[in-house]
């Protein structure tokens, strides 16, 4: 059997735990009933992820856009999938499984970050765990900042007007998207 078909697994290795540890960021894709997907980022400081057992995570919401898309997803189909990257590893960990949203419970305190608890959580029975190649990390140069091109666009604030938001004044979306953005990150 190739190596691929048979890496995945059921349970958290050591070395996952110590992965999702050093993670500060990961994906996490939904699909309604309807079959209507949505892939939502999720990050924190390393180690957001909690482990709650060997076959069990949860995941810490913040106050973001406020669409709850992937939500509504969770509530009609709970199957998720998950990748965990650490900055600069080319390699990823994938967890697939079903989720349930959770509104509180005892381990929210360790989820808390600058005073602030998760809004809720999203909790994830683990069904399959791997380590995904890296073809598409080294293909893409994405760490390799002489790579980067951020300014091939214009500024966030000008997206948004542009794009979703054309009667907003620019003044006003700069003033959002400025310094004290920075200061909503938690709130």
């Amino acid at each position: 059997m190739p190596r691929a078909a048979a890496k995945d697994r059921r349970t958290l290795h050591e070395r996952d735990r110590e992965w999702l540890a050093a993670s500060p960021f990961c994906l996490i894709a939904t699909a309604g009933a309807d079959g209507t997907c949505d892939v939502s980022p999720k990050g924190d400081p390393p180690g957001f992820a909690l482990v709650l057992d060997d076959t069990t995570i949860a995941i810490p919401e913040r106050p973001g856009n406020r669409r709850a898309d992937g939500y509504r997803n969770i509530l009609a189909n709970p199957h998720v999938g998950l990748i965990f990257l650490i900055p600069g590893r080319t390699d990823t960990l994938r967890i697939n499984g079903r989720a349930r949203l959770i509104a509180d419970a005892p381990w929210f305190a360790d989820m808390e970050v600058k005073g602030h608890r998760p809004v809720l959580a999203v909790e994830v029975a683990i069904e399959q765990i791997f380590y995904h190649c890296a073809k598409a990390f080294l293909r893409s140069e994405l760490w390799q900042p002489e790579t980067w091109q951020p300014d091939v666009l214009p500024a966030r604030a000008r997206l948004i007007k542009e794009v979703e938001a054309p009667a907003e004044s620019l003044a006003d979306l700069e003033r959002h998207y400025g310094p004290a953005y920075l200061e909503t990150l938690y709130r």
